[in-house]
């Protein structure tokens, strides 16, 4: 369901899914640049069928692209702080909601929310304990890797042009450094967004289907 999350000033939406047998533990969704579009708002429906509340926050207000031009025009556009905040009054809210019992959340967004997901995840130390970034490229995002305090999981494809294998290794490395906990995998034979499932042309089913049990296991076990 569509609910309101407020902000500093105004509110915004985003798509909430509630389970039946709500196992106590809350994630928040990152949209991939074209927005707050239904294959996010299935990944939220998923979740709540094991026992997850989800929320994925609107980052475009209500807008949303048919066109790479288009998605690539709206991802530009963002604005990395107020999208921040946005995703901080996400946490706030969805660990309000009925059902909610751990203090903190995980985190998992796609494309353009891969690395806002990252991002998020180094400024809310305190209340984002698990991070999954799938194949994660904004040019004007730069997190804080030092203040990284979640566990973080890394799916990427061999093919990927937006996200080669050499800009992944450069990214471990650096966690490595800082001795984080993170884990990558690089998927062989695959492209970016192998794991949207509305697109056929690059979706891998059996990539994919790896990357949701790995993160399930992770957000069962680090979201407390």
């Amino acid at each position: 369901m569509i609910i309101q999350i407020p902000l500093q000033t105004g509110s915004t939406v985003g798509y909430l899914a509630k389970p039946n047998n709500p196992n106590g533990k809350a994630v928040i969704v990152l949209q991939e640049w074209w927005g707050l579009v239904d294959h996010i708002k299935d990944i939220c429906d998923r979740f709540a069928k094991l026992g997850f509340v989800a929320l994925a926050p609107d980052l475009y207000n209500g807008v949303s692209a048919k066109s790479p031009d288009e998605a690539g025009k709206l991802m530009m556009a963002l604005n990395i702080s107020e999208a921040e905040k946005t995703i901080r009054s996400a946490i706030e809210t969805v660990l309000g909601v009925d059902g909610v019992t751990a203090k903190t959340v995980g985190i998992v967004g796609f494309c353009m929310g891969g690395q806002l997901a990252v991002y998020a995840a180094c400024a809310n130390p305190n209340t984002i304990s698990a991070c999954v970034n799938f194949y994660g490229i904004h040019p004007s995002v730069t997190p804080d890797y030092s203040k990284l305090q979640a566990t973080l999981l890394g799916f990427f494809a061999e093919l990927d042009k937006s996200v080669p294998p050499e800009t992944v290794n450069t990214l471990a490395s650096t966690l490595q450094d800082l001795q984080k906990d993170y884990t990558f995998k690089i998927f062989e034979n695959t492209h970016h967004a192998f794991f949207n499932d509305s697109r056929p042309q690059v979706y891998n089913k059996e990539a994919a289907t790896e990357c949701w049990d790995k993160m399930i296991e992770l957000f069962t076990n680090k979201i407390n």
